[in-house]
């Protein structure tokens, strides 16, 4: 019988939960799309060592055991996973996991009204309570096509700087933390902005929010502060709504 670290298998329930959590939240794409977390040092030393989704199964068939053990090339290394990876769909999570020191879990997402948000000339709007906690938070990076190619790695990196949420134009969301429940939290915060947004546009003009009270919503906003929990508790309320349904994802 194979023997985990306990730290590798803590990581390997709680992204597993995630993605049940995405399917939960109709987060989902078929079976791409991707949620990444870097394994602790206690795991792979000085070595750089994430788990990826097995690539051809839907979310909600995602499991603590069949999570795939990747290097940041995308190669497998754990070989008796039987599953395969999609090592172009890690191109943009390889990118911002070894450049950014704090990127241990890295979202994407190709919600509806993520992609529309992402499709518009203003990109998020500064008018409604969600995209206010979000001031100076979102960065942008244009559309290059599919993001299968290594070369769009240091425009994507100097585009991003270290704004925590990015609006990949005409394509989706992209969030990412030092944990995995603050990367949640802030890309659900994005999305909650992006659902309103879409759905205000119907109605005419909106209230604009000023920079001023933009900039104090988001000191406010302490659901990304670690000392509140950085996402914790959200993440948690959560996984308890996908335990009442399936706990599969502990296998």
């Amino acid at each position: 019988m194979k023997i985990i670290h306990p730290d590798e298998q803590a990581a390997r329930l709680q992204l597993a939960a995630c993605y049940r959590v995405f399917a939960l939240l109709g987060w989902t794409e078929m079976i791409y799309n991707h949620i990444t977390v870097r394994l602790p040092e206690s795991v792979s030393d000085q070595d750089k060592h994430f788990l990826i989704n097995p690539f051809g199964l839907h979310y909600s068939e995602v499991t603590a055991s069949n999570l795939v053990k990747i290097n940041v090339q995308g190669e497998k290394l754990d070989a008796d996973n039987p599953w395969p990876v999609n090592p172009a769909g890690f191109t943009v999570h390889a990118a911002i996991h070894s450049h950014l020191p704090e990127a241990h879990c890295v979202m994407h997402t190709h919600t509806t009204t993520g992609l529309a948000v992402a499709c518009t000339q203003g990109g998020l709007a500064q008018n409604n309570f969600y995209s206010a906690q979000l001031h100076d938070q979102v960065a942008y990076h244009d559309f290059e096509g599919i993001t299968i190619h290594a070369d769009e790695a240091p425009r994507l990196l100097a585009n991003i700087g270290n704004k925590p949420l990015v609006i990949l134009r005409n394509h989706g969301l992209l969030a990412w933390g030092a944990t995995l429940p603050l990367a949640f939290v802030r890309l659900w915060t994005l999305q909650r902005a992006c659902d309103v947004q879409v759905a205000q546009a119907a109605l005419g003009p909106a209230i604009a929010v000023t920079e001023a009270v933009a900039q104090k919503t988001t000191q406010d906003a302490l659901q990304f502060d670690a000392r509140f929990g950085g996402g914790q508790d959200v993440f948690d309320a959560l996984v308890r709504q996908v335990d009442k349904v399936d706990t599969g994802y502990r296998s």
